[in-house]
Order: C-alpha cells, then sequence, then structure tokens
C-alpha cells in the first residue's frame, strides 16, 4: 500500500516532474475560503451552521503556519509528475470541499442529535482543539529536529506517537460532525484508512531503529489510549 500510494502521489502518468505536493496541498487550502464564501452566496445561505463552517475552515487555514513546518519536509518539496499532482487532488485533498458543498447547498439545516447550540460547540470546540494538537506537533518536531536527530518522546509525542494525525483528524472530525450525512464519513475512512494509518505503520517501521523505540512503544499509544 505505501509504494501504491507513493507511486500516485509522486510518478503517476510517467513524464516530467514539475510540481510540488507541497503546492498542490496549499493551493487546495488557500482557496477553501474563498470557495465556501462563493457557496454561501450561490446558495443564499447564511444560515449560522454555514457561517460557523466558514469560520471553522478560517481556522484550519490559519493553520497553515503549522503546514508550512510539515511541508519543508524533503518529501513535499519532491518534484512530482501532472498526473500525481491531479491525482493527489482528486483522491484526497478534493474530497474535503465536498464537506462544505454538502452542508451549504442543502435546502434544510442537518438534524443534529443534540440542540443547535450545544453541537455548534462541540464542533467548533473539536476544530480548535484539532488546530492547537497540529500546530504544537508539528512546531516541536520541526524545531527539535533542528537541534538534534533521533527519536522525539517528549512533550506532544510522550504519549502520543503520531499527534500531528491525531490533530488533523480531530479537525475534519468537527467538519463531518457539522455536516452531519453520512458521505463526508465514508471519504475519512477512505483518506484515514488509505492515506493515514498507512504512513503512521511506515512512520513507525522507520522509528524502530532507534535503541529505545521498544521502550518508547510500551508507554505511549499511536493516537488514543484505545487504539494501540
Amino acid at each position: 500500500m505505501g509504494r501504491v500510494n507513493r507511486y500516485v502521489m509522486n510518478d503517476l502518468g510517467g513524464g516530467q516532474c514539475v510540481l510540488k505536493l507541497a503546492w498542490v496541498i496549499n493551493f487546495q487550502k488557500l482557496t477553501t475560503i474563498p470557495l465556501l464564501g462563493f457557496f454561501i452566496g450561490w446558495y443564499h445561505n447564511t444560515s449560522p451552521e454555514a457561517w460557523i463552517y466558514f469560520g471553522d475552515a478560517e481556522h484550519l487555514r490559519a493553520g497553515l503556519d503549522s503546514q508550512g513546518l510539515r511541508l519543508s519536509r524533503f518529501e513535499f518539496h519532491k518534484r512530482i509528475t501532472i498526473g500525481a499532482g491531479i491525482a493527489s487532488f482528486l483522491t484526497v485533498l478534493g474530497w474535503y470541499w465536498l464537506f462544505g458543498w454538502l452542508l451549504i447547498s442543502a435546502g434544510a439545516p442537518p438534524a443534529y442529535p443534540l440542540p443547535d447550540y450545544a453541537w455548534f460547540s462541540l464542533c467548533i470546540s473539536l476544530c480548535i482543539w484539532g488546530c492547537v494538537i497540529m500546530i504544537a506537533a508539528d512546531a516541536e518536531k520541526y524545531f527539535t529536529l533542528r537541534l538534534k536527530s533521533g527519536l522525539i518522546t517528549d512533550g506532544m509525542y510522550r504519549f502520543i506517537r503520531h499527534p500531528n494525525y491525531l490533530g488533523e483528524m480531530t479537525i475534519y472530525s468537527s467538519f463531518a460532525l457539522m455536516v452531519w450525512q453520512w458521505l463526508p464519513v465514508v471519504v475519512l475512512a477512505w483518506i484515514w484508512g488509505g492515506l493515514f494509518a498507512i504512513n503512521m505503520s511506515l512512520k513507525e517501521v522507520s522509528m524502530s531503529r532507534y535503541p529505545e523505540w521498544e521502550q518508547y512503544k510500551k508507554h505511549s499509544w499511536r493516537l488514543l489510549p484505545p487504539i494501540l
């Protein structure tokens, strides 16, 4: 699966490698806010849930500071083919736009399982908390590795081995909860199972070369305590 993912996101279609994956990711994130604004105007939807979703997406865009730290890594600046750039957008990044469209284009507000104010508070809190986790984890990793190499086992990484993925998954969980439809759940299951889980497994194989890995693994979780 790792080889398939690397091929699709780096070499699909062959030809010259003229793009960077970082460019594709930043394009999607930077155009999300104007696209959501267009949806709000096009569908004349000024409901509280539409504006809250718009605001949550703005919080995510603020996370580009964190994303910039992550995208500074070599693998995101490696040149990729045009086909790989298109495939990365269509199979992963572009699906996130669908969430906002489903919510804003709907003729009626979703039937949330809690009162609206409680549900909105839950979604906003999850989004902000996810941004905090993601930004803190990416910043710690970036600045720690600038000073020393090796396994990071303190701070955000003391009990959770992949806090950056946990933060990102928390953010998009809040988006899916705001939409409250089945399709975002399917999309997240596809991305988390087909990409995130594979990347985390490959990262753990890489970290296993450090002598302190076995001890660190015994006292930490991959994402959350129930998920070993």
